[in-house]
C-alpha cells in the first residue's frame, strides 16, 4: 500500500488553510487553532515547508508564515517531496536514494521507473488549489 505520512497529510491541511488566508501572515498558533493540529506539530511542518521553499517565514512580533506562490502553482508532488523526499515507489527506481540488497541481481531493477514516472506525473497535475476546493 502506498501511504503518505501523517506529517505530509498535515502539511496539506496547513497549506490549504494558508491558501484561504490569501497572503496574510499566519502564526503557528493561529494555524493550530484553525486546523485542530497541535501547535508543536504545526511548527514542525512549517519549518520543513519553509526550509523547502514552499512558504516564507517573517520574524518578529508581527511575523508569521505565508505561501510563497499561489495555491494553483503548488503541485501536490512538491508538497510530498518537501515533507518526505523524492517520490520513489521502490529503492531500484532511478533517482532513489535508497539501496537494495538485490541490486544487480534482480530482474525488476529499473522496471518500476515507468510506474514511478506515471505516479509523479499524476501528482504533478493536482495542485494545492485542487485540494482546497
Amino acid at each position: 500500500m502506498i501511504k503518505l505520512s501523517r506529517l505530509t497529510d498535515y502539511a496539506v491541511v496547513v497549506l490549504a488553510e494558508m491558501a484561504r488566508a490569501k497572503g496574510e501572515l499566519l502564526a503557528a498558533s493561529t494555524l493550530s487553532a484553525k486546523t485542530g493540529i497541535p501547535e508543536p506539530t504545526v511548527s514542525k511542518v512549517l519549518k520543513t515547508l519553509s526550509r523547502n521553499g514552499l512558504i516564507a517565514s517573517v520574524r518578529g512580533v508581527a511575523g508569521g508564515y505565508r505561501l510563497e506562490r499561489a495555491a494553483g502553482d503548488i503541485p501536490v508532488s512538491l508538497i510530498i517531496a518537501a515533507m518526505e523526499g523524492p517520490i520513489s515507489l521502490t529503492s531500484c527506481v532511478s533517482g532513489s536514494h535508497e539501496s537494495c540488497a538485490l541490486e544487480g541481481k534482480c530482474s525488476m531493477n529499473g522496471r518500476w521507473n515507468p510506474v514511478n514516472a506515471a505516479i509523479n506525473a499524476a501528482l504533478d497535475k493536482v495542485t494545492l488549489a485542487d485540494m482546497n476546493m
